[in-house]
């Protein structure tokens, strides 16, 4: 009778309304702490870091400078043509988060997932206000009144005021920090500023604040495919079950190590129960195992009874190849070449050669034939650099006027050339010829790019 009474109870606190998770400690707990602590330290901080370029000027670490189409990472300076390295660092990451599945399970999504790291920020925020989970069940149940009024716009207004700074943060990483605070207390945002401001800051107070475990559930696609990156030898959190079955609340002649007290359902912040077996709303945090490793410590058992563990390890099985590790590990060090070559090969200078097509080609006065070009020298670098023009393919060609130009810290330099050949040069009425530019500051900056020159 009682088990069936209990059995009733975590039924009942599984599915309805909504969840309120119990707190637990253990090394899991602390480890998800440690894994807030850390990001929130590089998302609210890193804003903050200042760095001096080549030119001496002080200007903030990390920005994606989206005016002039820049992303400044620390000393690197990466342009739109540099999407290949952001098409590699994406590709690493998901290669990694397969790798890391394919290992542990969802331990992304327990442990590092921006919705579980600020659903336990709010979740700790609304502990602290309207007390533990039987308090926040009781000041649900309640009435409204004085004190439920009081205690839930203190949580709201802490909710709200760690969104709004989540926001400012947000847009601070697009717009300097220390530029966007003055103009978000004069009221001074301009239209795209203020939008994304409020954007993400009610966006995470919606998703942290009220969905919380529903996003796990029901709109996180991850939850719906990483289910094929298992095999039998990957190690999520799992209950024991022979050792567990039968339930005994009391004990008793056969019964396992499970007392069914309910408490690894309580504290889960999906709702689940770990003894059902692998299910798709389980993000493997690990709170269930901490809790019954606190019960299993209070009756004398072993703990381990919920733990991370194989299907192989729980059947008593040996663990089995697994290839797909290799096959994932291998994409992730070519991968890891193939973004250090692209890095190492960057040319700090691009160059655009057009040729002016309302002129074909005329005749100076000396004779020789002119065409003219427009050169569209990128200085990639945030230092001062000159640059010398020089071009090939014609016998005698050469450039008429200046072939040396003062290239822009880390901007676009749009200069006219002049082209002249002598004018008994014969052969073919279109040529190729070469330009090369070079920076005088650095000889190992070079750039060749092939035009053509039309004779009469």
């Amino acid at each position: 009778m009682h088990g069936k009474a209990q059995t009733a109870r975590v039924t009942l606190y599984r599915n309805k309304g909504k969840i309120h998770a119990r707190s637990t400690r253990g090394r899991f707990n602390s480890l998800r702490w440690a894994m807030v602590w850390l990001t929130q330290l590089v998302f609210y901080g890193a804003c903050w870091l200042g760095w001096t370029d080549d030119g001496g000027a002080t200007r903030q670490a990390l920005l994606f400078d989206i005016a002039h189409e820049k992303f400044y990472l620390f000393g690197l300076v990466l342009w739109p043509q540099d999407a290949l390295l952001l098409a590699i660092v994406l590709i690493l990451a998901a290669t990694g988060l397969f790798l890391v599945t394919a290992v542990a399970g969802r331990l992304f999504c327990g442990f590092a997932c921006p919705q579980t790291v600020y659903t336990s920020i709010f979740m700790w925020i609304e502990e602290k206000v309207e007390g533990d989970h039987l308090a926040r069940l009781r000041l649900e149940a309640a009435p409204w009144g004085v004190r439920k009024f009081a205690l839930r716009a203190t949580k709201h207004g802490l909710w709200l005021a760690l969104a709004a700074w989540s926001g400012i943060t947000f847009v601070g990483y697009f717009t300097p920090i220390r530029e966007l605070l003055p103009a978000v207390a004069g009221w001074q945002l301009g239209p795209w500023e203020g939008f994304w401001v409020v954007f993400y800051g009610l966006f995470m107070y919606l998703q942290a604040g009220f969905a919380r475990e529903a996003v796990c559930q029901h709109m996180c696609p991850y939850s719906r495919f990483q289910g094929v990156m298992f095999d039998p030898t990957t190690r999520t959190v799992a209950y024991d079950t022979p050792r567990g079955e039968p339930r005994r609340a009391k004990g008793g002649a056969g019964a396992g190590d499970c007392v069914d007290c309910g408490i690894c359902v309580q504290v889960c912040p999906t709702g689940i129960d770990i003894r059902d077996g692998l299910q798709y709303q389980c993000i493997n945090c690990g709170l269930c195992a901490d809790a019954c490793d606190t019960v299993m410590g209070r009756i004398g058992k072993p703990a381990g009874l919920i733990r991370f563990a194989s299907e192989l390890e729980l059947a008593g099985k040996p663990a089995s190849a697994r290839p797909r590790l290799a096959v994932y590990g291998g994409l992730l060090a070519v991968f890891v070449g193939l973004g250090a070559w692209t890095l190492a090969d960057r040319s700090l200078l691009l160059v655009d050669v057009l040729r002016d097509r309302g002129s074909l080609a005329r005749e100076a006065a000396d004779g020789r034939i002119e065409n003219a070009y427009t050169l569209k020298i990128m200085n990639l670098a945030e230092a001062p650099r000159d640059f010398r023009v020089a071009v090939s393919g014609i016998d005698g060609a050469e450039i008429v006027g200046p072939a040396r130009f003062a290239g822009v810290p880390g901007g676009i330099r749009t200069v006219q050339l002049t082209v002249a050949v002598p004018a008994g040069e014969g052969g073919a009425t279109v040529r190729p010829i070469a330009f090369e530019i070079a920076a005088e500051q650095d000889a190992a900056t070079r750039v060749v790019e092939k035009s053509t020159f039309v004779l009469p």
